[in-house]
């Protein structure tokens, strides 16, 4: 099969459930927004933030050295056990000292009277990690259909709790006249509110780890001391990349909460993170091409053609994330409505930024393939260190002088600064001959585009939405018309 076309059934598979689960979850935005104020809201973006810094310290790095070693190693199944062994270990005594401390942290990070949700975070932050090596054996087996499957399984727990709580039991809960209002009042606490947020989560995570209970425990455990410490030695710098990068995607919504005074810090995070959400469907192709990519690279890497199949990918990456910046732009006029009621609109404004700020970041993650493959692991430490450095000083600096808009101007520029000096090292270190005029063309013409959606307007919001998607047909017009070539290759 074309390494293209097998990268694209793939990114499809492992996509789907994501895709889904995203969108379903950016459908779930407005069910939040529109039952509970901006502070609440902050209240949830301020915990996943602590999530995905806690999550990528809990698996230090062991999927991509799972990937590394699994094609080093005579001996797979050693690699797997002694990693599933090691996350263990460690997302068990996570669990018990976080929970230890409930209390004292609830205060620390602002969730004052809420010491249940520490406990809550640290059960779905331990199970997660320890689910992260079985998921990782998936995509290295190739088995994207069963990682399909438990995947929409977590999702539709996920959401389908939260509907139940939120919307169902909620609604039941305040009717006088239900028949299932005696069985409800049983089940239904509603001084808990956006904590069935975090319920729903909780519930989704332990039933994920139940069905992956065969790659778990259907497996002849075998701990190799030697072989756990190169793969440390080789995971660390990784694990420092990915704290770092945690810093670049989700400090701004901790330093909103921490910075800002009283109560307008969970406003102002609650109102970010809701247009943040809006600009979901970019996260979500990145995330979904990541999941197949990263194998993809590793098993690809010793054809003769590969350098040639890298620079094709990141051409076809750049294609895909400006069709989706300008279909997200151009129909901004009532995509917008996601985010919430009118108070939460305000910040609608951050979406272009933040759009071009993870396009930036997928295609750093495209680059990022030069470091991992020839086992200079601290590249990736320093990039993402060097981006946390602008992320951290730069909301420092602007939180308290414009609020949430220095979050996402902080996110862009940090993202192009590590994408720039990336392609530099890696020019160097492991020269890919990318397509840049087209790659530059793409991106110039899409902005190009947004730019003239911006200054030319007409009285008519029909007639807007009319001749901005007549643009974005003739975006996707001029991409098919330079690739068509390439593109039926891959049919």
């Amino acid at each position: 099969m074309n390494p293209l076309k097998k990268l694209a059934s793939q990114t499809a598979i492992y996509g789907l459930p994501t895709i889904v689960g995203r969108l379903l979850n950016y459908l779930l935005t407005p069910l939040y927004t529109y039952n509970f104020s901006t502070g609440e809201f902050g209240t949830v973006t301020s915990a996943y933030a602590y999530v995905s810094f806690l999550l990528v310290f809990l698996t230090y790095g062991m999927e991509t050295a799972l990937f590394r070693f699994s094609q080093t190693e005579s001996d797979k199944q050693k690699v797997y056990t002694t990693s599933l062994i090691s996350l263990f270990i460690t997302s068990t005594i996570f669990i018990i000292a976080v929970s230890a401390c409930a209390p004292s942290i609830s205060e620390t990070i602002k969730f004052s009277g809420h010491p249940e949700y520490v406990v809550w975070f640290a059960i779905i932050i331990g199970t997660d990690a320890l689910a992260a090596v079985p998921f990782a054996k998936l995509r290295e087996l190739g088995k994207a259909k069963r990682f399909a499957l438990i995947k929409t399984i977590n999702i539709c727990i996920n959401i389908g709790l939260n509907l139940f709580f939120i919307l169902f039991c909620k609604h039941v809960y305040e009717s006088s006249s239900s028949a299932l209002k005696p069985l409800v009042d049983k089940i239904y606490n509603p001084e808990i509110g956006i904590g069935y947020v975090f319920i729903s989560n909780l519930i989704a995570s332990l039933v994920t780890l139940l069905l992956l209970s065969p790659e778990i425990f259907r497996v002849r455990y075998v701990f190799d001391s030697p072989l756990w410490k190169r793969m440390m030695r080789y995971a660390l710098p990784l694990l420092l990349a990915g704290l770092a990068g945690m810093v670049n995607e989700t400090l701004d919504r901790i330093l909103l909460t921490h910075t800002l005074p009283g109560k307008e810090a969970m406003v102002q995070t609650g109102i970010y993170g809701a247009c943040y959400k809006v600009s979901i469907i970019m996260t979500i192709f990145i995330q979904t091409f990541r999941f197949a990519a990263e194998p993809f690279f590793f098993s690809h890497s010793k054809e003769k053609d590969s350098k040639k199949t890298y620079a094709d990918v990141m051409k076809f990456f750049v294609i895909v994330c400006s069709i989706i910046f300008l279909g997200t732009m151009m129909n901004i006029h009532w995509i917008q409505y996601f985010a919430g009621t009118a108070e939460f609109r305000t910040g609608i404004k951050v979406v272009p930024i933040l759009l071009l700020a993870n396009m930036f970041l997928g295609i750093f993650f495209n680059q990022s393939i030069w470091y991992k493959l020839t086992g200079q692991t601290h590249y990736g430490a320093f990039l993402t260190i060097f981006g946390a450095v602008i992320t951290i000083s730069l909301n420092v600096y602007w939180i308290p002088r414009i609020g949430y808009m220095g979050c996402a101007w902080a996110t862009l520029i940090c993202y192009a600064s590590m994408m720039v000096v990336s392609y530099f090292l890696g020019n160097k270190q492991f020269p890919v001959n990318y397509d840049l005029k087209r790659i530059l063309g793409y991106l110039g013409l899409s902005l190009t585009l947004y730019m003239i959606s911006v200054f030319v307007q007409t009285e008519s919001t029909a007639m807007n939405l009319l001749i901005n998607n007549f643009m974005l047909i003739g975006f996707i017009g001029v991409a098919w018309k330079l690739e068509k070539n390439n593109i039926k290759k891959l049919a």
